[in-house]
């Protein structure tokens, strides 16, 4: 009796465990396009269609390997709009009784596979570095579970930018190294842009169609679709982008979306590059003298280091994570975050680019989109389906952690020491937005004063009982507490009223 082999839209990679365990002259391989994938947040179109054109060109593929592969399309008249339903269907059409998957990133669809009514095995998912018992076992015993001292290991792991036993350079981070403000001129021209070819172009039509009224634009669309155009993207950014990423990886412009940033994590959560090859383009390119150690370091950090941690998270904290609210934030989301006007010019560069390209750099979600919210006390399960929504590179086991964890503190404290809350200034600094801005960075109060200005000390305020100690935070009370009675009353005041707007009208 044949096994049909589950391959999902961000398991794109011929080494997936599903078709290691799988015989190519008798089992099948099931690929599907369901409405519950598609439309359990309301995805971007961009993303929709990012997918189902990789999905597509997989599936190509394998069929070009040897295999045979079941593939649904969307539009198919016998689409039963869900995983487990195709596997059902399939598993009646060719007499198979059992399915073989690869663990999925979500605990839906892990739970959705574990309740069909038809054997279902599901292997590691070891396209990430890390296992889960590896990750189990670095938490066991740990008081915090620190992001830098489980990155240590993963570089001990692979041996990347290590000699011998110790870290190239003589030191693990090089941080501090990587926080210049915006530069007055990018030498980077970003990513490559492919031209939609037939398959993309189909697949175009069809999201256009089917999800014209999801937050986004569809085109123009220039994404990689397929693993060679995927590596295309890789080498270009590793030859031009990497030597000045890590000096600039925290900046943001106005005019530049994309600085010296890769692009690379779409492709490699949709598996079409692994982490460990583009870990190992980068750190060839310092070998060979192409790229300093600060870019080098930072950029595998993100990858070996804080894509593998949030993972690890995910997965160890359980299904309930995605909605905690330690903070018990409740407010609505604004309407800006989906495009509605808004004065603050960060806010509106941000939303703008997410709607346009599916698409923000780490420090525009964390500290423009997140830091809002956070700071304005927005319920951070709203934030949580925003984010998953709306980002290309978006699946629940690496958004959930970096907005519920790391921008929202709504975990507690698993992830971060403290919230990532700033004024204006953070921003003014790392960006030109304020420039161009209604409101005044450099006013705290007052009419046209930065809403994050007034917004930082109110949300340092109304949690201060479960901040005032943290050793981290002491030194904001203190100046607040040195400030004036009476301009402490405005500010807390005006972010009040400020807050009073929110959802009545433009702010």
């Amino acid at each position: 009796m044949s096994k049909l082999l589950l391959v999902l839209g961000d398991q794109l990679s011929m080494d997936i465990a599903s078709l290691r365990e799988g015989d190519k002259v008798s089992d099948v391989v099931v690929m599907a396009e369901v409405a519950d994938e598609a439309s359990y947040v309301q995805h971007h179109p961009k993303k929709i269609a990012f997918i189902f054109a990789a999905m597509r060109k997989f599936a190509k593929a394998l069929e070009q390997d040897g295999w045979t592969v079941a593939y649904t399309k969307l539009d198919d008249d016998e689409n039963s709009g869900s995983i487990g339903g195709e596997l059902l269907r399939r598993a009646e059409e060719y007499d198979a009784g059992e399915v073989i998957a690869t663990e999925p990133g979500e605990w839906r669809l892990i739970s959705h596979l574990e309740d069909l009514p038809i054997p279902v095995h599901q292997f590691q998912n070891d396209l990430f570095i890390a296992s889960h018992k590896e990750f189990e076992d670095w938490a066991e015993g740990r008081k915090a579970l620190r992001m830098e001292y489980f990155y240590r290991d993963m570089r001990r792991k692979t041996g990347l930018l290590m000699d011998g036993d110790k870290p190239v350079g003589e030191k693990w981070n090089f941080d501090h190294d990587n926080r210049k403000p915006a530069p007055d001129e990018v030498t980077f021209d970003g990513p490559l842009k492919f031209e939609p070819d037939e398959i993309v172009e189909d697949v175009l039509d069809l999201v256009e169609t089917r999800f014209d009224n999801s937050f986004g634009d569809l085109r123009p669309f220039w994404f990689a679709t397929d693993r060679g155009q995927a590596l295309e993207q890789l080498n270009h950014f590793i030859e031009h982008g990497l030597p000045k990423f890590g000096d600039f990886q925290d900046a943001m412009l106005n005019d530049n979306r994309f600085l010296y940033h890769g692009l690379v994590s779409f492709y490699m959560n949709a598996g079409l590059l692994s982490p460990l090859e583009v870990c190992e383009a980068a750190a060839k390119a310092y070998d060979d003298g192409n790229a300093p150690i600060n870019a080098v370091e930072g950029f595998i950090r993100q990858i070996i280091g804080w894509r593998e941690y949030v993972r690890g998270i995910y997965f160890l904290e359980g299904p309930d994570y995605p909605r905690r609210n330690g903070l018990n934030h409740q407010r609505g989301l604004p309407d800006f975050y989906w495009g509605a006007e808004t004065k603050m010019n960060c806010i509106s560069k941000a939303v703008a680019q997410t709607k346009e390209d599916a698409y923000a750099h780490h420090i525009q979600r964390l500290m423009v989109t997140g830091n809002f919210a956070l700071l304005a006390g927005i319920n951070p399960n709203e934030v949580h389906e925003w984010y998953l929504a709306v980002y290309a590179d978006a699946y629940e086991w690496v958004e959930a952690p970096n907005v519920v964890g790391m921008s929202q503190f709504a975990d507690g404290g698993i992830i971060a020491s403290k919230p990532y809350v700033s004024s204006g200034s953070y921003i003014n600094k790392m960006s030109d937005y304020c420039k161009n801005c209604d409101y005044s960075v450099s006013k705290k109060t007052g009419d046209g004063a930065c809403p994050f200005n007034l917004l930082y000390w109110h949300f340092l305020i109304r949690h201060r009982d479960r901040f005032d100690n943290n050793p981290r935070m002491a030194q904001m009370y203190r100046v607040f507490d040195r400030m004036d009675e009476e301009r402490r009353e405005t500010v807390l005041a005006e972010a009040d009223a400020f807050l009073e707007k929110l959802g009545k009208e433009v702010v």
